[in-house]
C-alpha cells in the first residue's frame, strides 16, 4: 500500500473532497499554468483552425528532431483552439510536447492499430530514458486530445527494459486519447497526477511495460472504452510486466465507467486503491484480464458504491482486501482462477485459494457467474486436484446465487473465523456443495443442485 494516506480512504464525503480541491465553489486549484495559453512566434492563422506541423518545419524523416517544430504548431493552435495535423512520417521527439487547452494533435489513423510503427503518423520518442519521474512525452491540458497516432520508443530494450517518463499525462477536464497505439511505453497514460474530470479514452492499443493507465482525483465520470493492452511489441509478455506490471490502476474516481477493455500478461489486471485522497467506485462491463497473477485487486473501495463487474472474463484470481469498505459485485462473469502453471495461489496465512480471496469489510456478491478450474481447458493425465478452496471468505459477507461450479469437485467455499453472513443459493456444484465453515456467522444455503 502506498504511503501518505492520512484519512480513512473510503469514507471521506464527496462534498469534503470537492471543497478540498476548491471545486465546490467553482474554483480551480490546478495553478495558473493549467489553462495558460501560449505566446507563439507570429504565423498566419489558417481560416479553418487546422494547422499542419510540416508548415512549422516538422520533417518526419526519423533523423531530425521535430520537437520544436511540432511545439510551434501546437502553440499556434493554442491561440484559438484547433487541430495540429501530423502527416505520414516518423517524427523524432527528443524532448516533450505540451498540447494546449482546446487543441488536438492528430495523425492519419482512424482506428487503433497494431505494429504500425514506421507507418502512418509515428512518433519516435527518445527523451527521458532511465527517468520515470521526468516530464511526460505529451502533456494534455483541458479539452486537449491525442488522436490517430502511433508512439514508439526505438531505444527501449525488450530483454532489459528501462524506465521512461509517462507517455501521456493530463491536467484538466475533458482530456482525451482516441485511436492511438502506444507500442512500448514504460508507463502509458497518467490521468491521476492531476485531476482529469470527464476524461475520455477510446480506441487505445499498446504494450505498456509497467503501468498502462493510472486514474486519481476524478470527481466526475471518467469514460474508458475499447482499450487493449497486449504484447503488440514482443508477441510474448515481458518478464518485468509479468512480475510487476499493472494494466489499470484506479484511486479516487467517481462513477468511473469502463467498457470493452482488456489486458494480458500483467502481474495485476485491475487494481483499485487509494493514494492521496480516498478510494473510488467503478462500473466495468464486457471486459477482461488474462494471464495475470491477480485479475482484480480491490485494496480500497468507496463504502457507498464499490465496484460492479458485468459480463466480464477474469482469467486470474480476485483479491478483495481488508480496506475495501464497499460492495464488490460480479454479474454474469466467467472466473477462471489461478494456481496453475506459473500462476501463484491467492494466499492468506495458510489458505491457498484459486479463484476468490475475500477479506473485505464490504460484501462480495457473485450472481450468474461460472467458476472454471484453472487446470483447464484440458486437464493433464494423472492430474490430482490439490483441494484448495475455490472461494475463501473471511470478510463481511458473501453472496453466491445462480452460479456454476461444475468444473471441479473439491472445497467450493471455505469460510474463515471472521466470516459473517453467507448466502449460497440456486447454484450448481459438482459432487454437491462443499462448504467448510470455521466461523460463527450465519450461513443460508438452499435450492442448490448436485451435478
Amino acid at each position: 500500500m502506498e504511503q501518505g494516506i492520512t484519512t480513512d480512504p473510503a469514507t471521506r464525503s464527496r462534498r469534503t473532497m470537492l471543497t478540498g480541491l476548491g471545486l465546490a465553489s467553482g474554483a480551480w486549484v490546478l495553478g495558473p499554468s493549467a489553462y495558460a495559453q501560449p505566446t507563439p512566434s507570429p504565423v498566419p492563422l489558417p481560416p479553418n483552425g487546422v494547422h499542419s506541423a510540416t508548415a512549422f518545419g516538422a520533417i518526419g524523416d526519423g533523423k531530425a528532431d521535430d520537437t520544436l517544430a511540432i511545439q510551434k504548431a501546437l502553440n499556434a493552435a493554442g491561440l484559438t483552439g484547433g487541430i495540429v495535423l501530423l502527416p505520414t512520417g516518423n517524427f523524432l521527439i527528443k524532448g516533450h510536447l505540451v498540447v494546449h487547452a482546446n487543441v488536438t494533435l492528430e495523425g492519419v489513423f482512424r482506428a487503433p492499430t497494431a505494429r504500425s510503427q514506421g507507418y502512418g503518423s509515428t512518433i519516435l520518442a527518445v527523451g527521458g530514458k532511465g527517468k520515470s519521474d521526468g516530464e511526460p512525452l505529451f502533456f494534455l491540458k483541458a479539452n486537449a486530445a491525442l488522436k490517430g497516432l502511433t508512439v514508439f520508443y526505438p531505444e527501449q530494450d525488450a530483454k532489459n527494459p528501462v524506465a521512461y517518463p509517462w507517455c501521456v499525462r493530463g491536467q484538466g477536464d475533458n482530456v482525451a486519447v482516441i485511436d492511438v497505439l502506444l507500442v512500448n511505453p514504460w508507463n502509458a497514460v497518467d490521468f491521476g497526477t492531476h485531476a482529469c474530470g470527464r476524461h475520455f479514452i477510446s480506441g487505445l492499443h499498446g504494450q505498456p511495460l509497467h503501468t498502462g493507465l493510472f486514474v486519481d482525483q476524478c470527481l466526475d465520470c471518467g469514460r474508458i472504452e475499447n482499450v487493449h493492452f497486449w504484447p503488440f511489441w514482443t508477441n510474448d509478455p515481458v518478464k518485468v510486466t509479468r512480475e510487476k506490471g499493472t494494466a489499470f490502476r484506479f484511486a479516487r474516481s467517481d462513477w468511473q465507467m469502463m467498457s470493452n477493455v482488456f489486458c494480458l500478461g500483467y502481474h495485476t489486471g485491475f487494481h483499485f486503491t487509494a493514494i492521496r485522497h480516498d478510494a473510488g467506485n467503478a462500473m466495468v462491463t464486457n471486459s477482461g484480464a488474462d494471464l495475470c497473477d491477480v485479475g482484480v485487486r480491490v485494496e480500497y473501495s468507496q463504502v457507498h458504491a464499490g465496484l460492479l463487474f458485468t459480463n466480464c472474463q477474469i482469467n486470474a484470481g480476485v483479491l478483495i482486501e481488508k480496506g475495501s469498505l464497499g460492495p464488490t459485485k460480479f454479474s454474469n462473469c466467467g472466473l477462471f482462477g489461478t494456481g496453475a502453471d506459473d500462476l501463484p495461489y491467492l494466499t492468506h496465512h495458510a489458505v491457498r485459494a484459486t479463484h476468490v480471496l475475500h477479506l473485505g469489510q464490504g460484501r462480495a456478491t457473485f450472481v450468474g457467474c461460472h467458476f472454471y478450474h484453472p487446470e483447464g481447458p484440458f486437464v493433464p493425465k494423472g492430474y490430482t486436484d490439490p483441494g484448495h478452496p475455490v472461494v475463501y471468505s473471511d470478510g463481511n459477507g458473501l453472496t453466491m446465487t445462480a452460479c456454476d461450479m461444475t468444473g471441479f469437485n473439491r472445497n467450493h467455499i471455505q469460510l474463515g473465523a471472521k466470516a459473517r453472513s453467507t448466502l449460497v443459493t440456486s447454484s450448481r456444484f459438482l459432487g454437491g456443495l462443499k462448504l467448510d465453515n470455521a466461523g460463527k456467522g450465519k450461513v443460508v444455503s438452499g435450492d442448490n443442485i448436485d451435478e
